[in-house]
């Protein structure tokens, strides 16, 4: 497992508080790199739900609807999984370069919601309700959309592959971040194209706007009988 200046100062931690009893009054302090890493990832304890925040403050003017927004920021803890699980797959531990990572993967996997929904509510509104159900729409729709998420997945991911897999000076920066965005964008992706359609087509099937059309749809006339 590769060891990160935070996690051995961790483990000297461990050990001086375990075989070194310290004299009152006296304590340690712990500065250069794991201290630069500390305060970097106190300030992303801020930043990152500062941009998610952000990211549904623009969902939500880009679709005027709460629960299309909460729908596309769903990819996040999917892609969220993967990271962690791409991480512990390969044995590497969460540094300031992952949590960066992170960051990137949550953009790319909103960009594919909003990819989805975006489509998905074009057909809702450019087509009669009444000529087909929600369930077919939708499914034609995630169709339609499969080849531009998968590209965008795709690129990012073969782009992260030779950080993913570097052995030179600077890999223990590279890897864990691009192993975060390439595991993100497995789960994220599988999300997009299967799990978000039919949560979409859930959301439609109980939205006010779709139960007032089908209690106004005129019924069909039986046919006349001689």
């Amino acid at each position: 497992m590769a060891v990160t200046s935070g996690s051995f100062v961790q483990e000297v931690r461990a050990r001086i508080a375990r075989e070194v009893p310290l004299p009152p009054g006296v304590f340690l302090e712990w500065g250069g790199q794991y201290e630069n890493q500390q305060r970097a990832m106190n300030r992303l304890t801020l930043v990152v739900p500062g941009a998610l925040l952000l990211i549904f403050g623009l969902l939500y003017l880009s679709f005027r609807s709460v629960p299309q927004a909460v729908l596309v920021l769903s990819n996040v803890p999917f892609a969220l999984v993967g990271g962690i699980a791409a991480l512990w797959l390969r044995g590497l531990n969460l540094s300031l370069s992952a949590s960066i990572g992170f960051i990137a993967l949550f953009g790319i996997a909103v960009l594919n919601g909003v990819v989805m929904v975006e489509h998905l509510n074009h057909m809702r509104y450019s087509e009669d309700p009444a000529d087909d159900t929600v369930l077919n729409r939708v499914s034609r729709g995630a169709a339609d959309r499969l080849r531009p998420v998968l590209m965008t997945a795709l690129v990012a991911s073969l782009g992260f592959i030779p950080m993913a897999l570097s052995t030179s000076p600077g890999s223990e920066v590279q890897r864990p971040l691009a192993s975060v965005v390439i595991g993100g964008l497995v789960t994220s992706t599988v999300l997009t194209l299967f799990v978000l359609p039919v949560l979409y087509a859930w959301l439609e099937a109980r939205s006010p706007q779709r139960r007032l059309v089908e209690a106004h749809e005129p019924a069909h006339a039986e046919p006349a009988t001689a």
